[in-house]
Order: C-alpha cells, then structure tokens, then sequence
C-alpha cells in the first residue's frame, strides 16, 4: 500500500524529535572529537551504501567547513578509495575493507566513526575489532535496538527508528549537529 507523502513527513518529523534523547550522546561525541583534533588525532568515517555517502559527506564538512570559517579539521572517509577498497576486498574479502584501512591508518586517541542502520554489517565490525586493538574511540550511528555495533562501540547513536529511510535522513541531521558542535569548540565559540 502506498503511503501518502504527509504520512512519510509525519513519521520523519517523528523520528527527528526523537533525537532529543540523543542530544548528551551526541555532545559527548562532539566532545571527542574535538579533542582528537585539539591533539593531532582525525576523526574517521565508514558505512556502507548511504552510510557510505554519509561518511563522505561528514568528512568534507570537518575537512572544508559547515559554517564558519575556521582551519581545515583531519577527517577521513575510509569509503572513497577504489583502489584500496577493491584490493582489500580482493585479496582479504569485504568484511575486511574497513579493518585493513584501520588498521594502517588510525592511532591512538582518533576518532572511528561507523554508520550502520541495522548496526549488523560485518565490515564495520571488524573495524571496530580492530580500533578497540589500537587505542581507537568507538563511535557508532545505528537504528533502534543498535544490532552487534552497539557492543563495539564506546557510544552508539540509535536512531528511534527502524525504517533505512528514517534512520538514515537522522544520521545525516545528527553529523550535521556534530559538524556543528565541533566547529564551534574549534572556533572557541559556546554551544547553545
């Protein structure tokens, strides 16, 4: 049955309030990476499909600017190299496409950021297997319930949702919200 575009916007403007229970979550996030950043670390991202456009996305606003103008900030999306991606997956499969790239790049006291909407997808968590060996703050962006990732994670973003749409339109309006409080604490502005 198809439903009406009022009723989608009905349940996406739902699922938006609901990241109000979210908002100490996602301070607390900001508060890491900023201070990743403060110290010399990056904050990466990952996910797949979306996500993975998400995490693109994310990084270009840390690397460019949201919306003040302030120095480029050390983000990486771990989604963008073809070569790496490929060859990784050739040679050690695709769960391993993340993991190979964590473990060649990340240092201690950076900032891994995976988006997942299930929080099931394998790749993401061998990654995250493999930051928590290296000194990594764990981050993840899932739905309702969290799946797997949310174990693997220091912190877990749940979207209160289990719609793929919804889920997703919220991780791109709460990486909006942590490109946001970054920059303000970069800028030496107070959060609001």
């Amino acid at each position: 049955m198809q439903r009406s575009i009022g009723d989608v916007l009905t349940e996406h403007i739902a699922v938006i309030r609901g990241l109000d229970a979210l908002v100490p979550d996602i301070e607390r996030l900001a508060d890491r990476c900023h201070a990743s950043l403060a110290a010399g670390g990056r904050v990466f991202w990952m996910g797949n499909g979306g996500s993975a456009a998400d995490s693109q996305h994310l990084a270009a606003e840390l690397v460019g600017r949201f919306e003040r103008e302030r120095p480029g900030l050390a983000s990486i999306a771990l989604t963008t190299d073809s070569s790496i991606l490929t060859s990784v997956a050739n040679d050690y499969g695709f769960e391993a496409v993340f993991a190979r790239q964590v473990e060649a790049l990340c240092r201690p006291g950076d900032v891994l950021v995976g988006l997942s909407t299930s929080g099931n997808s394998p790749n993401v968590l061998l990654a995250m297997q493999t930051a928590e060996s290296l000194g990594v703050f764990r981050a993840g962006m899932t739905g309702e319930g969290g799946g797997k990732l949310a174990a693997q994670c220091e912190l877990c973003l749940r979207v209160p949702s289990r719609s793929t749409a919804r889920v997703q339109e919220a991780h791109i309006v709460v990486g909006h919200l942590l490109c946001d409080l970054v920059e303000a604490r970069v800028a030496g502005l107070a959060a609001d």
